[in-house]
């Protein structure tokens, strides 16, 4: 009776909490608010990283690395040879920048040599799971082409993390469950397991941990980009000289050899040949609000269809959470997810994706005719968006035939629910210049493969690949290719001007959630706050971008909270129901309050994310 109490205070204030009016909801975590800078990601420790950088007068972008930089060295999910996805506003062009750090298959990960060893997906775990390290070269050309401070500044809070900090219960109990994993790997048997042999082998909660050969690493390119600078190159010139040493100098061999010799395919040549890319990000129209994603190389489009279908709703007037609400979202979000497991893949290798006829407003108003308005549809396929780019698909006889994936009918279960939210963190910033950040970096989580002596964590993010192109032909693994991630930072302009930024950890979870944050500022007027922690709903239908790919029709997850009368009415239109007590997060946000020149920071109640504002 107390949760439903609860749930129905908080609907009753929904309609009171408009333009931050008197009467907000009681949040357990209290809004952020600055006015000239907000720092917020995964750990509190890294929020101190980027609040250290505001104070010594860096922007958003030195501020953003610093973090990135700490919530690596501390292991957040991620570490330094994952993959870095970003999305920044540029106050002076006025425009939004992608950032496209993911690495790349490495040479001999072919489909014929993963099934020669009997794999049906490339592993999840160990060196035949790593991409080419991404976060590296992202951090570095962030810093170098939009920050305003050098590396050995920016460095400088994890640097002194990596020489010892207090880890946190998450991520020691982390590295303890994965402790077989672990000693399968010499070099991360070394970093990880320091009471090896004793009973808890893993640091304890609290234990000063410390990482000596990230940190010569970090060193090292500190060192380099002093001398560049010694010799008088600019402060780009030499944060690029540092990138180099990374991808083409005694980093990078250290990286081949010691990836080489526990089993891996990355070579030297992978390493050199890899490269940032600065792109054009994706963007739809919601109701006035420019909404932008990563290309489709992420899941990020998926969002912008969903609400391309949304858009032809009047959601306010279902009522939050309603039934009518959740089953509208899930649908249409089904289709768009459809679309994503199908034709979603790196766009620098054929086939390119028709993301044009993906994005079309006329192909989602087609799409949201084959919703039924009394069922879940556990059966929905890929759309056909080829018409909408005047084209003709070619892969009319895969979507006609038989179905492909992995249907689990087995009840919600732990080793499920991980699948489907592996890793990630996220990076949020602001500042008084204008520049906005929205970063969600993955990869080398615990527990991670350590490339040799170089303290750094090697991506898993090969398995995201499929081998077959029954599945997805976009996607089917090749040398050289990026897999397609569910990373997916987000944000948001109004009448020309930045107002969100916002990102979320959690695998295939991550646009969902997304929408529905955006849809409760944006439809529901809820702070960012509210938003951050208001009970969302999640849906498994889509196949897993990671382990078996698998997924489970008319599986919806929902909060403890929801009352018994709408459980019913979903139960009653197909649904499987599933609650947590905690189903919004973790999301991180950033709102640009114009009208009284400020910031507003959320962060949800859900982990260890947090922020700080001034």
């Amino acid at each position: 009776m107390n949760k439903l109490f609860s749930f129905l205070l908080f609907l009753s204030f929904q309609s009171f909490s408009q333009s931050f009016n008197t009467f907000p909801v009681q949040t357990q975590k209290p809004p952020l608010h600055g006015k000239n800078w907000m720092a917020i990601t995964g750990k509190p420790l890294a929020a101190t990283a980027g609040a250290m950088i505001f104070a010594k007068g860096g922007n958003a972008i030195d501020a953003s690395c610093a973090m990135l930089a700490s919530t690596c060295t501390m292991w957040d999910v991620l570490s330094w040879g994952g993959e870095t996805q970003a999305l920044i506003y540029n106050p002076k062009t006025k425009k939004v920048i992608a950032i496209n750090a993911l690495g790349v298959a490495p040479t001999g990960a072919t489909v014929d040599f993963y099934k020669s060893k009997g794999y049906a997906y490339p592993p999840e775990y160990g060196p035949l799971a790593a991409v080419t390290p991404g976060t590296p070269g992202g951090l570095l050309t962030m810093l170098a082409e939009y920050g305003t401070m050098s590396l050995k500044e920016v460095l400088a809070p994890a640097m002194s993390l990596a020489e010892g900090y207090p880890i946190e219960a998450q991520t020691a109990n982390a590295i303890e469950k994965g402790k077989a994993n672990i000693k399968q790997w010499p070099y991360s048997k070394k970093v990880f397991l320091p009471h090896l042999g004793q009973e808890r082998e893993a640091p304890e909660p609290g234990e000063i941990f410390v990482q000596n050969e990230l940190l010569q690493t970090l060193q090292k390119l500190i060192y380099t980009e002093q001398e560049a600078l010694k010799k008088g190159k600019s402060r780009k010139e030499a944060i690029y000289a540092a990138y180099d040493r990374f991808y083409k100098g005694d980093i990078a061999k250290e990286i081949a050899r010691g990836t080489q010799e526990q089993g891996g395919l990355i070579t030297e040549q992978d390493l050199a040949n890899w490269k940032v890319k600065i792109e054009e990000p994706l963007m739809t129209n919601y109701k006035g609000y420019d909404v932008y994603k990563l290309q489709e190389w992420t899941q990020g489009p998926v969002m912008l269809q969903t609400l391309n279908i949304l858009e032809n709703f009047d959601l306010k007037n279902m009522g939050y959470n309603t039934s009518k609400y959740i089953h509208t979202l899930y649908q249409s979000m089904n289709l768009a997810f459809a679309d994503r497991d199908f034709y979603y893949g790196d766009p620098a290798f054929e086939p390119k994706s028709p993301m044009k006829g993906l994005l079309s407003k006329d192909y989602a108003r087609d799409r949201l005719k084959l919703i039924d308005w009394e069922k879940n549809d556990p059966n929905v396929k890929p759309g056909n968006p080829y018409p909408y780019e005047n084209k003709v698909n070619p892969f009319m006889d895969i979507l006609n035939g038989n179905k492909v994936g992995y249907v689990n009918k087995e009840p919600m279960n732990e080793a499920f629910l991980q699948e489907f939210t592996a890793g990630t963190t996220s990076v949020i910033a602001s500042d008084k210049e204008g520049w906005l950040v929205s970063i969600t970096p993955s990869g080398g989580w615990v527990p991670a493969c350590i490339a040799g002596n170089t303290g750094v964590g090697l991506s898993q993010r090969m398995q995201s690949f499929v081998f077959d192109e029954k599945e997805n032909p976009f996607n089917v693994l090749e040398p050289g290719k990026r897999p397609r991630v569910t990373l997916t930072p987000s944000m948001a302009l109004k009448d020309g001007k930045p107002v969100l930024a916002f990102a979320k950890q959690a695998g295939d979870e991550q646009d969902q959630l997304l929408t529905q944050f955006f849809l409760n500022i944006v439809e529901f007027g809820m702070t960012v706050q509210e938003a951050c922690e208001a009970p969302s709903f999640k849906t498994y239908q889509m196949f897993s971008s990671f382990g078996k790919h698998e997924k489970k029709p008319g599986s919806l997850m929902l909060n403890d909270a929801m009352p018994e009368w709408t459980r019913n009415e979903l139960k009653r239109k197909g649904y499987t129901l599933d609650y947590q007590p905690r189903t919004s997060g973790p999301i991180n946000a950033i709102f640009i309050d114009w009208k009284h020149g400020s910031f507003w920071g959320g962060s949800s109640n859900h982990g260890e994310d947090y922020g700080i504002g001034w």
